[in-house]
């Protein structure tokens, strides 16, 4: 493995206080969510490497109060933005309007200036308004009427959707897909987990009180950007680096898939693979580091053949074939 050289003892000092920090962030959300632990540690990770989350599972398994509990964690500005086929451009990135007043048109900033923004049930919205967020995901900036107004640091989308229900809905182009650093599937909870949320609920916990329910902001911009600069500091192997790059082409002559992950999808990998490895104390990527954020790093960045779909292959499936014919570096 690549060695990392030493940080300043300040420096160091930050970063183990920027762990616990998000260490402590899991804990919080962890008092309204029950038995989703990996889901909040991979929204954990895309805040440090400033990136957006996907967030799919059936309803009533917590996708929005999982994002929200986060926010209250949080010591950042977060907005909520409910998708609806009515919606429009302007609705997500803000507008000029006219002040009688002055005689002059004034942007008015629409909820993606914010620090977390809370994209629910996104695909229920029509294209041209999901177009709307590629620039803001990508660039963090709304450009309107020739100005580019940049959005507030740090600026992360935690997006849901229902991924049984089809009617009245859109589905996300290949290329808004793409810049979701992350796309986490939400599971239904074990029997054990479920009477653990009914004894909750029995007990008075209401969700849309969650100050009442004692989570409290434990962690603040400084603490992710202590954090961001940690995880950059982390040593990768020119070996672990070739696996990354095997696994994403892997995938592109994968007979189950007309679109493999991309570039972008190696360079993603990389990342998500170093902050898991930072969270968990070290500075230096394993290979079964890289293995652990494939599935969630990957999966949204390929598709299914039809024929593979007639079949039930699920992208997860292909996934765990890459994984397991691909040579792990010793």
């Amino acid at each position: 493995m690549t060695e990392a050289v030493a940080a300043p003892p300040a420096v160091a000092d930050d970063a183990t206080r920027a762990r616990e920090a998000l260490v402590r962030l899991r804990t919080e959300v962890a008092k309204v969510v029950v038995g989703q632990d990996a889901v909040v540690t991979g929204l954990v990770i895309a805040l440090l490497c400033r990136g957006h989350v996907l967030l799919e599972g059936v309803p009533g398994v917590a996708k929005t109060l999982m994002i929200r509990a986060l926010g209250a964690a949080l010591n950042l500005s977060s907005k909520r933005l409910q998708f609806t086929p009515d919606l429009m451009p302007g609705d997500v990135t803000g507008s000029l309007v006219f002040d009688a007043r002055t005689a002059v048109f004034e942007f008015r900033e629409g909820p993606v200036f914010t620090n977390l923004l809370l994209a629910d049930e996104i695909n229920r919205t029509p294209p041209k308004t999901q177009a709307a967020l590629l620039e803001v995901m990508e660039e963090r900036q709304v450009s309107v009427d020739g100005a580019a107004r940049p959005l507030p640091e740090p600026f992360i989308v935690a997006a849901t959707q229902n991924p049984i229900e089809y009617e009245g809905t859109y589905p996300l182009p290949e290329a808004q897909l793409d810049r979701f650093l992350l796309k986490l599937s939400v599971p239904l909870p074990t029997r054990e987990e479920e009477l653990g949320v009914l004894r909750a609920h029995h007990a008075g916990f209401d969700p849309r009180n969650l100050a009442a329910a004692g989570v409290r902001p434990v962690a603040g911009a400084a603490d992710l950007a202590a954090g961001r600069a940690a995880v950059q500091r982390v040593g990768v192997a020119d070996g672990v680096l070739a696996y990354i790059v095997d696994l994403c082409r892997a995938t592109r002559v994968s007979p189950s898939l007309e679109l493999g992950a991309s570039p972008r999808g190696a360079t993603a990998l990389l990342g998500a693979a170093k902050a898991w490895a930072w969270l968990l104390g070290r500075d230096y990527v394993t290979p079964d580091d890289v293995k652990a954020l494939a599935r969630p790093t990957l999966r949204h960045r390929v598709r299914l053949r039809p024929e593979a779909q007639l079949e039930d292959v699920t992208a997860d499936a292909v996934l765990d074939s890459v994984l397991a014919t691909v040579p792990t570096p010793r």
